[in-house]
């Protein structure tokens, strides 16, 4: 009898350990399959930032393209002021001569009228329209009368007028 139970209880044993081994194999399957998920997952993460990597770069050359198409646009943009500036300058300095010669024009012509005009060069306008010089055009250009005053100074250089 003693056997008969040394037996049985070996048996126990036996199918314990089976068991105990069996458990062992399915949780280091399992252990297995959570590993490959994780580093599937893990993978899968390292895959999207470098997509993203790759977008940002794109997306960053695109703004440096952008970036120097408007610097170019900026700098001839500067240029053409720079132009106008200068432009404007000269222009200011030939109206600044051109108002000289009329004041001297008309300062001469008031001098010649104080005289008595005689041997003066100087029309006043009752005798240029006389003379068959008007046309109408100084009494009846717009240009003439800007906002209602008879704006005569005119601004011009010396390098105009060919001697």
């Amino acid at each position: 009898m003693a056997s008969s139970s040394g037996n049985s209880a070996g048996s126990e044993g036996g199918d314990l350990q089976n068991v105990m081994d069996q458990r062992k194999r399915k949780r280091m399957l399992s252990n297995r399959e959570s590993a490959r998920r994780s580093r599937m997952r893990k993978q899968k993460h390292l895959d999207d930032l470098m997509a993203q990597v790759n977008q940002l770069k794109r997306e960053n050359g695109q703004i440096l393209t952008s970036v120097n198409v408007t610097n170019q646009h900026y700098v001839h943009v500067e240029a053409d002021n720079s132009v106008l500036r200068a432009q404007m300058m000269e222009l200011t300095h030939r109206l600044q001569s051109l108002n000289e010669i009329l004041n001297y024009i008309n300062s001469s012509a008031e001098i010649a009228a104080a005289a008595g005009g005689g041997g003066s060069c100087v029309f006043g306008a009752e005798e240029f329209q006389h003379q068959g010089f008007a046309d109408g055009f100084l009494n009846n250009n717009p240009w003439n009368n800007i906002g209602g005053i008879n704006q005569h100074p005119i601004m011009a250089s010396a390098e105009m007028f060919d001697y």
